[in-house]
């Protein structure tokens, strides 16, 4: 991984941003359907915008070091943003119904309850969210963690395909040098039957020899001094 594809992602996250940022504020000044539907809207653009960190968060284990100081810096710069806006739609959500209670006395007592019981709504709706986010990250973790494990099992899968390849070639080479180790034996015993019949051949020679020499004197002799 390098640090050109932590920019792209931090790219994505900027413009993720942009558009988060203006909800809170939205959401102060609307009500009922709309607020929802703006609650909405940030709740799901907060979910990428989390995705594309935890994406970054991935790269920047994988990124040189020369890079990673900057990169780290810019990562907690944008985790901090991000939790500021979520304060500030939570208490955009938590303020649903403050600005239009009525002025009448005789119905304070009702609208109170009433906001009461949004808040409180409210609250619980943030909790809810919360933990929606927190069942989310549990499930990318278990999900990265089940990619490792595979990733980490067809590595071993080919590390053992490998191991099998080279014991293949090891007994090739073992075979191979049992048969030169017999062939050189064979060529041994053809030297030394070489050497013993070059021995033999020799002796025959020098012995026909001596038997021409022999006969040659006795020719002489026989042909010259004997009278």
């Amino acid at each position: 991984m390098s640090s050109e594809e932590f920019e792209k992602l931090d790219d994505i996250y900027k413009s993720l941003y942009e558009e988060l940022k203006l909800i809170p504020e939205k959401a102060l000044k609307s009500y009922g359907e709309e607020r929802k539907r703006l609650v909405r809207s940030f709740d799901e653009r907060q979910g990428e915008a989390e995705e594309v960190l935890q994406g970054m968060e991935e790269e920047l284990r994988g990124a040189p070091s020369s890079y990673r100081n900057s990169m780290t810096a810019k990562l907690r710069l944008h985790r901090r943003d991000l939790a500021k806006l979520q304060r500030d739609m939570k208490n955009s959500a938590s303020s649903f119904g403050s600005s239009s209670q009525p002025v009448g006395g005789s119905h304070h007592g009702i609208y109170s309850s009433q906001n009461q019981q949004s808040t409180h709504l409210q609250s619980q709706r943030a909790l809810l969210l919360q933990g929606n986010d927190s069942l989310n990250h549990a499930s990318q973790s278990i999900e990265r963690s089940q990619r490792i494990a595979a990733e980490t099992d067809q590595i071993g899968t080919d590390i053992i395909e490998e191991l099998g390849e080279q014991r293949e070639q090891l007994d090739r080479s073992r075979n191979r040098l049992v048969n030169t180790g017999e062939n050189l034996s064979r060529s041994r015993k053809i030297l030394r039957s070489m050497s013993r019949r070059l021995v033999t051949n020799k002796l025959l020679l020098g012995v026909i020899i001596l038997m021409e020499l022999a006969i040659l004197g006795a020719v002489i002799y026989l042909k010259f001094f004997r009278r």
